[in-house]
């Protein structure tokens, strides 16, 4: 009795805006609707639709998988490099650490508004490219450099995963390395040996967490496509899977076809995550684990 009653917040929370909501998509997306009407059964129509009838859709999954599968294992590279370097015992490496994370404490929004300004054809970094005799492109606005300013944007908030990774190092046992010196042991291949096979399940930690927040990337693509007059321009080269659904549900009211976008979306982050997790007995090592 106790139980229930104590767990009932969640519990109401849980069956009303997580589980709800969630059967009540599967359903939308059996159906046409356009929330003014009621909804018309179609089937499987509007999965049909998005796999066989749709390019913008397998152009927005394009662009997500090019944006996942690039920002995140440049995030954990930019992460782990960073955490390795704030980890030397260095002189002020307290406040290096405190700049280091201050980018993940700014808004994602205000975020995007800066390098908005920054990524303009006028803006600082083409100012700064053109010191060196180079054209900058215009970032926003050509459809070649749009998912690589994405990917910049991306990298900017390694911060968190810098912090966790930090963590994970100073957790390291210092005998290991002590004995890894003893054996005549290079500062590279101490890294190799010692540093990440101990730091490799917050490793898999990021790398989860990166793919899923990845493949739903929306307010960066929304944020500096929404000048250009449509978001996911130009040309569709930076519509993203949310984006399209967004599209989809608020511009044109397909709330059947928005709602099986997001199912199959769940798919994909579904099927990447079980892969991940397939393949992290390779390379993930866990202090308890005996092989």
């Amino acid at each position: 009795m106790y139980f229930w009653l104590f767990i009932s917040p969640w519990l109401i929370g849980f069956l009303g805006f997580l589980l709800g909501p969630m059967i009540a998509s599967v359903y939308i997306s059996l159906t046409e609707w356009d929330s003014f009407t009621p909804p018309e059964f179609v089937g499987f129509a509007n999965y049909t639709k998005a796999l066989t009838e749709d390019p913008v859709f397998w152009k927005a999954l394009s662009n997500t998988f090019y944006y996942a599968l690039v920002s995140v294992p440049l995030g954990l590279v930019i992460g782990v490099w960073l955490a390795n370097l704030l980890n030397k015992r260095v002189r002020g490496r307290k406040l290096f650490r405190t700049f280091i994370y201050l980018p993940t404490l700014v808004p994602l929004v205000a975020t995007a508004m800066v390098f908005k300004m920054v990524l303009a054809p006028s803006g600082p970094l083409n100012e700064l490219l053109g010191w060196f005799g180079v054209q900058g492109p215009d970032w926003l606005l050509d459809a070649t450099w749009i998912k690589p300013a994405l990917v910049v944007l991306s990298a900017w908030g390694a911060g968190g995963a810098t912090v966790l990774l930090l963590s994970a190092m100073n957790g390291i046992p210092r005998e290991l390395y002590e004995a890894a010196e003893i054996d005549g042991a290079s500062p590279w291949r101490q890294f190799w040996s010692v540093t990440f096979p101990q730091i490799t399940p917050v490793i898999f930690f990021n790398l989860i967490m990166g793919l899923i927040g990845a493949f739903q990337i929306f307010s960066q693509v929304y944020i500096l496509t929404v000048a250009t007059g449509s978001v996911g321009g130009p040309n569709n080269a930076s519509q993203m899977m949310v984006t399209l659904l967004f599209r989809e549900a608020f511009s044109f009211y397909h709330f059947g076809y928005a709602s099986a976008i997001a199912w199959l979306l769940f798919l994909v982050i579904l099927a990447f995550t079980l892969i991940a997790f397939r393949t992290a007995r390779n390379w993930v090592f866990y202090e308890t684990e005996v092989r």
